[in-house]
C-alpha cells in the first residue's frame, strides 16, 4: 500500500490558500476521485513525490518533457542564462536564434512572434486573423482546446450554424456571439458554418490532432479539406500546435500530414519545460502587428532569455539527425500493441488512440472521431483503470479526457512494465 501522508497533509493546507487547493483544475483528481499527489522532483521518466513514491510519467508535465524530466542539456542551458541575469525587459540574443529554429522548422512559419503561454498564442492569432482578414467571426471545434481565453470558452451548440454560448462563468456571451462551433471530422459541418456567414469568417482554428479531449485523429482528407475551404473563402487556417508542434514531427503536425496553415501557435515544447509561447505565420500576416501594423500584442516577459535558452536545448537535441522521432515512435507502436493486447486478453472494451508519441484509451467499443465519441466512453471504469496503476507506480493523467505522452527517456522496459500495470488493472474492472 502506497502512503502519501505528507501529499495528504500538503493538500490539506493547499485547499485553505488555493481555490480548490491546485492551480491548474486537471491537478485536483476531480474526474478519478481520490486526492493528489505532490512532486518534489523528477528525471528522465519518472517523478517522486513527497512521500518518496516513484513513478513511471506519462503526463510529461502535459507534453514539453519530450527529452524527460532534468535533461541534463537543458539543465546546463537554464544554469548558464540564469546566470546572466533572468529578465531584461530588452531584445536578447537568443529570440533570434529561436525565431530562426522555428522558421526553419516549420513549413508555413516565415516569421515568429514569442509569448508567454499557449493561450496568449492562441488568443493572439485569433486577433491578428481578424485584423488581417477584416472580419470577425472565428470557427472552431468541439473538442479542441485553445487556452482559457475568453471569445474560445465556448460549448458546442445545435450545429455548425449555431453560436457558441460562454463555457464559463465570468464569459459575457457578447464575447463569443463571434465564435461558431462545429464537430470535428465533419466537413459538411464546415462548409454550411461558410455558406451561412459568407465573408464573414476571419480564420478557422484547430488542434490538427486533438489531444485536449482523450485524443482522436483528423480522418484521411479532412485537413486538406480545411486548407482549400479557408482558401477559397478567404479566412486564414490556424493550427493550434501548441501541444502537437516539435511533438508529432520536428516541424509538428503540419510537417507530418503535408499540410500548410497560415498561422501557427506553438508552445510546451519550445520553452523545455519553461513558460512559453508563440505565433507565426506567412510574413505578410505577421508584419500587421505592431509596431509594424494595427494589430496590438505585447509581453514584457515575451522571449524571456532563461526561457528561450531552455527551447533552444531541447529543439537542438531534436533537430535532425536526430533519431528522436523514430525512438518515440517505435515506443508509441510498443505502447499500443500491449495495451490492445492487454484489453483484449481482460475482454474489456477500450478504443486505444495515437499519433507518433501521444496516446489516449476510451473505455469504449465505439470508433472515436469526435467530442460526442469520446463523450460516449465509460468515465468510471476508466477512475478504476487509473488508480489501479497509480498503486503500481505508473502515473497517467487523470482524467479520461487527457492524452498521454511518451518520452525519450522511457525505455522498453518502461512500456513492458505499463503494459503488465494494464494488464492487472483492466482485469480488475
Amino acid at each position: 500500500m502506497i502512503s502519501r501522508v505528507k501529499s495528504e497533509q500538503l493538500f490539506a493546507e493547499a485547499l485553505k490558500l488555493i481555490p480548490g487547493g491546485v492551480n491548474s483544475p486537471v491537478r485536483a483528481f476531480r474526474a478519478v476521485g481520490g486526492q493528489p499527489f505532490f512532486v518534489n522532483r523528477a528525471a528522465g521518466a519518472r517523478v517522486w513525490d513527497v512521500d518518496g513514491n516513484e513513478y513511471i510519467d506519462y503526463v510529461g508535465t502535459w507534453g514539453p518533457a519530450i527529452l524527460g524530466h532534468a535533461h541534463p542539456k537543458i539543465i546546463e542551458a537554464v544554469q548558464n542564462a540564469a546566470r546572466q541575469g533572468t529578465s531584461f525587459g530588452i531584445p536578447n540574443p537568443y529570440e533570434v536564434e529561436m525565431a530562426r529554429m522555428i522558421c526553419g522548422a516549420a513549413p508555413s512559419v516565415e516569421k515568429v512572434r514569442m509569448c508567454n503561454s499557449g493561450t496568449e498564442a492562441t488568443m493572439s492569432a485569433i486577433r491578428l486573423a481578424r485584423g488581417f482578414t477584416k472580419r470577425d467571426k472565428i470557427i472552431k471545434f468541439e473538442g479542441c482546446y485553445h487556452g482559457h481565453a475568453d471569445s474560445l470558452l465556448v460549448k458546442a451548440g445545435s450545429g455548425a450554424l449555431t453560436f457558441g454560448h460562454p463555457d464559463s462563468a465570468g464569459v459575457p456571451a457578447s464575447f463569443t456571439q463571434h465564435t461558431i462551433v462545429a464537430p470535428f471530422n465533419d466537413p459538411e459541418s464546415v462548409a454550411a458554418a461558410f455558406a451561412a456567414n459568407r465573408g464573414e469568417i476571419a480564420g478557422v482554428i484547430l488542434e490538427p490532432v486533438p489531444g485536449n479531449a482523450g485524443l482522436y485523429v483528423p480522418k484521411p482528407g479532412y485537413l486538406e479539406f480545411l486548407r482549400k475551404i479557408t482558401a477559397d473563402n478567404g479566412a486564414l487556417l490556424i493550427f493550434d500546435e501548441v501541444m502537437t508542434g516539435f511533438r508529432l514531427a520536428y516541424g509538428g503536425a503540419q510537417a507530418l500530414f503535408s499540410i500548410t496553415p497560415d498561422l501557427s501557435c506553438f508552445g510546451k515544447i519550445i520553452g523545455g519545460g519553461l513558460p512559453v509561447g508563440a505565433f507565426g505565420g506567412r510574413a505578410e500576416i505577421m508584419d500587421c502587428l505592431a509596431p509594424l501594423g494595427p494589430v496590438y500584442q505585447a509581453g514584457t516577459l515575451s522571449g524571456n532569455p532563461v526561457a528561450m535558452a531552455a527551447g533552444l536545448a531541447a529543439l537542438k537535441e531534436l533537430s535532425h539527425p536526430s533519431d528522436a522521432y523514430e525512438r518515440l515512435e517505435a515506443l508509441g507502436a510498443q505502447l499500443e500493441a500491449g495495451m490492445r493486447e492487454a484489453a483484449k486478453a481482460a475482454r474489456v472494451p477500450v478504443e486505444f488512440k495515437r499519433c507518433g508519441s501521444m496516446f489516449c484509451g476510451y473505455f469504449t467499443d465505439q470508433p472515436v472521431h469526435n467530442l460526442n465519441d469520446a463523450m460516449k466512453s465509460d468515465r468510471g471504469r476508466f477512475a478504476k483503470f487509473f488508480h489501479g496503476l497509480l498503486a503500481e507506480g505508473i502515473y497517467l493523467a487523470p482524467s479520461q479526457f487527457e492524452a498521454g505522452f511518451i518520452s525519450t527517456a522511457h525505455t522498453p522496459a518502461d512500456i513492458d512494465r505499463t503494459v503488465s500495470a494494464a494488464a492487472r488493472a483492466l482485469k480488475a474492472l
